[in-house]
């Protein structure tokens, strides 16, 4: 059995700026999953974000949500070159993102951290598909 689709959801108090965030970054909004309460975005084919205020977040967990000054989860997202990890690197911090880890340089493998406007906390990931044989 294989998962097809994955939808992180996470929360943020403002989703305006959560959008203008992952906009900037190149990232779609799926408009029909969309509303007051939630903003969807696409990351790529069957993965997803949807930012949620916390109003609506809460509607889906019984315990309390992490309000940012703690590290929840990191979020991973692979991409297809060491370029497209310092495009989104570089964009996340111009565009209102903060700083989490020094670039991580291991040959095979290359990486970036940030923190989106919410303190959530993203790694952008190339890894040499040569390597991973």
């Amino acid at each position: 059995m294989a998962t097809t689709t994955i939808f992180v959801n996470l929360q943020s108090d403002d989703l305006a700026r959560a959008r203008a965030f992952w906009t900037a970054l190149g990232y779609s909004v799926n408009e029909a999953f969309s509303g007051e309460d939630s903003l969807a975005l696409v990351l790529g084919e069957g993965i997803n974000a949807m930012i949620l205020s916390p109003k609506h977040f809460a509607d889906f967990t019984v315990k309390p949500a992490s309000d940012g000054s703690a590290t929840e989860a990191i979020v991973a997202l692979g991409v297809d070159s060491r370029e497209e990890v310092d495009r989104l690197g570089d964009a996340a911090l111009a565009n209102g993102g903060g700083k989490a880890q020094d670039p991580q340089d291991h040959g095979f493998m290359y990486g970036r951290s940030f923190l989106d406007p919410d303190g959530h906390h993203w790694e952008v990931v190339w890894m040499d598909p040569s390597a991973q044989s």
